[in-house]
């Protein structure tokens, strides 16, 4: 039984009823959603830090080294558009095309460059160069998009 008290409460008409129970059921699949990719992230955690507990020095290092060098890369690609912004500002005021795909393919090119230099040029079988070419074309986008930014705004 529902007691009407003027103000506190309005009693909700079907299409409202409808809602609140649809809203519910996804509540529940969330819920049950959520644990599971709780869990799952949780065993992978686990597994990996056992991997990594029983991997050989040697091994660990290489990974290691190889994050490193991938950190410090990201961070050059993230920062050289910033830290020359007037080039980018300069090639905006050709007002061409062709000024801002030179200097964003410069841009890649160097990065690209870094990346090799940073794996003493030795990139080797198919998954390394997926990387470098990922690695490339993601660079080329953020340069893109970030020289075309600094341009319109500071330009």
């Amino acid at each position: 039984m529902v007691v009407k008290i003027d103000g506190l409460y309005n009693e909700p008409d079907v299409d409202q009823i409808g809602k609140i129970r649809e809203g519910l059921r996804m509540d529940f699949l969330k819920t049950v959603t959520g644990k599971i990719l709780t869990g799952l992230v949780a065993l992978a955690v686990i597994a990996a830090a056992i991997s990594w507990w029983q991997m050989e020095p040697a091994t660990r290092g290489m990974i290691v080294t190889g994050a490193g060098r991938i950190v410090a890369w990201t961070l050059a690609v993230l920062v050289l558009p910033w830290a020359t912004f007037f080039v980018s500002v300069r090639a905006g005021k050709f007002d061409s095309n062709l000024a801002g795909a030179a200097l964003v393919t410069t841009y890649t090119l160097l990065e690209v460059a870094l990346l090799g230099w940073l794996f003493n040029w030795r990139i080797s079988g198919a998954a390394g160069w997926t990387f470098v070419i990922a690695g490339g074309l993601l660079a080329a986008v953020y340069n893109l998009f970030t020289c075309d930014w600094i341009a319109e705004k500071l330009g």
